[in-house]
């Protein structure tokens, strides 16, 4: 994980399960911050490390559900664990398939809620790594030209460079030349490796004339 201490967020209206909550979290070693509100919450700077978020469903104004919806729109990676005294299924399952870790009842039993932000914050570790070798694929990406980038499109097809010359209107000893310095600053060896560098970073491959 992270050097960077985590964090374990809880936001819950209710000060006094609030205050608990904290208490309990802090017993096994945790970093812990308290907010009264979601609009309190939203207020802070993003935390770049470990951290995980325990998160009250019905607050007033801005309810948990609507924070989760603003934190997607942040990209925002702390997994959210929701805690809640109100058992409502459609809630539950509408928050799990917008994104969140888990959905507890409460008052939830200690080793249940230990367990599960262990598991949130392992969760956290691997979004953190994926996103890390996103930004370091996009970081090669942004070294090409812009004819590079078209070419790097083609060659993801597994066109030869006659195909992909024809296709682009140039020499195939230029796509050859191309796809050299492309292999080099992405740091490749082989078409599998760039089709995977552009599968990670969301880029598809160039679309064939279906004229041709």
């Amino acid at each position: 994980m992270s050097k960077m201490t985590p964090i374990i967020f809880i936001v819950d209206d209710d000060a006094k399960f609030r205050k608990s909550l904290a208490r309990l979290v802090k017993s096994i070693g945790y970093d812990v911050e308290e907010f009264e509100s979601a609009q309190k919450f939203l207020q802070r700077t993003i935390y770049e490390g470990p951290s995980c978020l325990l998160l009250d469903v019905r607050m007033p104004k801005v309810t948990g559900p609507d924070l989760q919806a603003e934190l997607l729109k942040r990209d925002a990676l702390s997994p959210i664990i929701f805690l809640t005294a109100h058992i409502d299924m459609n809630t539950g399952i509408k928050a799990m398939k917008d994104g969140a870790f888990d959905f507890l009842l409460k008052p939830v039993e200690e080793h249940i809620l230990f367990k599960t932000i262990e598991k949130a914050l392992n969760k956290y570790t691997r979004l953190k790594e994926k996103q890390n070798e996103i930004n370091r694929i996009k970081q090669l990406l942004s070294t090409l030209t812009p004819r590079e980038n078209e070419v790097f499109r083609w060659i993801i097809t597994g066109m030869l460079n006659k195909q992909i010359a024809y296709e682009i209107n140039i020499t195939e000893r230029t796509v050859k030349a191309h796809r050299s310095q492309i292999m080099q600053k992405l740091k490749v060896l082989s078409v599998a490796e760039l089709a995977r560098l552009a599968l990670k970073a969301g880029i598809s491959p160039a679309k064939k004339n279906p004229e041709l």
